[in-house]
């Protein structure tokens, strides 16, 4: 019996279908990661940050192993390798971020974070040998303008801005790491392994003092949600999406995250809304619609998956 391939153009439709839903579980994902600035912000106020995170991503790793008990030892050597790397890198950007918030005004931690959308491009270059066209330069350029615009007030590099962007420096490595060894069947094993390498981090980092708990039931809600809804899922859905995606694309998805930040601040946080938000809110979104609906070729090249 000779073999069947199917067509291509149905195969192509597979894709953009499976990118379309990358794209959307990714902005679920930062929607999720925008509504935590207000709440963290106010949060170390009262407990030490690693301590914080230590808590935090503890729960979503012991939430994420007992609903899904077989995924890590269905991974290969490898793909574990991976992803303990990468939890690593990303549990000292956390703590880095973290700390640097707790000294920096939460809209210019923002606008520092999100600097990841220039950072991933060059090392997609340097590392996976991206061919990064014009359009995405575009993109990355409006999507820095945008997050300015709607962040910032004022800005001076001191002690908080220099971790943050050292930081956002640790979290394009990340985002191009996920993008290279992500792969749809591990991506559920990998998301928990990060998850507890994340844990260990933090654990190690809050030891020394003593981890102390929150005492007020508000700020355990807060510290639930933020374990399994901006922890758990977000990096299983990352995790997953970015399975699908180049991390370029990937980036300037996810800097709309400040824009998110901003809407539930107002929403929430009771702050103002103010044309400075929509404005660059608007840019940001503008500069993720490029990336979406400029044909691929001229955005990036497809995901590219290495292995060593």
């Amino acid at each position: 019996m000779s073999p069947t391939f199917e067509p291509a153009s149905k195969t192509a439709f597979k894709e953009r279908r499976l990118a379309l839903l990358a794209t959307l579980a990714l902005l679920g994902v930062t929607a999720a990661w925008g509504s935590t600035f207000f709440l963290t912000k106010d949060l170390v106020t009262r407990v030490p940050v690693p301590d914080y995170l230590a808590v935090r991503f503890l729960i979503a790793t012991l939430v994420m192993v007992v609903i899904f008990p077989k995924a890590i030892p269905r991974l290969d050597r490898a793909a574990r390798r991976h992803a303990l790397l990468l939890g690593v890198l990303y549990g000292i950007a956390q703590l880095l971020q973290t700390f640097g918030l707790a000294h920096t005004p939460a809209t210019v931690s923002g606008f520092i974070t999100g600097m990841y959308v220039v950072f991933t491009p060059v090392f997609a270059a340097l590392i996976l040998r991206h061919r990064i066209g014009w359009a995405t330069w575009g993109a990355v350029l409006l999507a820095v303008c945008g997050l300015g615009v709607l962040t910032l007030s004022g800005f001076s590099i001191g002690y908080g801005e220099t971790l943050t962007l050292i930081s956002a420096m640790m979290y394009a490595l990340h985002i191009v790491g996920l993008g290279a060894w992500s792969k749809p069947d591990n991506a559920l094993g990998i998301a928990i392994l990060q998850l507890a390498a994340i844990t260990v981090v933090c654990v190690v980092a809050a030891a020394p003092g003593g981890i102390e708990l929150p005492d007020r039931g508000t700020d355990w809600a807060s510290l639930i949600y933020m374990a399994v809804i901006a922890g758990a899922l977000s990096m299983l859905g990352q995790t997953w999406a970015q399975a699908h995606l180049p991390p370029t694309r990937s980036a300037i998805i996810m800097s709309m995250e400040p824009v998110f930040a901003a809407l539930f601040a107002v929403w929430l946080g009771g702050e103002n809304f103010t044309q400075r938000m929509l404005f660059g809110g608007a840019m940001v979104l503008a500069a993720m619609l490029i990336v979406e609906l400029v044909p691929r070729r001229h955005i990036e090249g497809e995901v590219t998956h290495i292995s060593v």
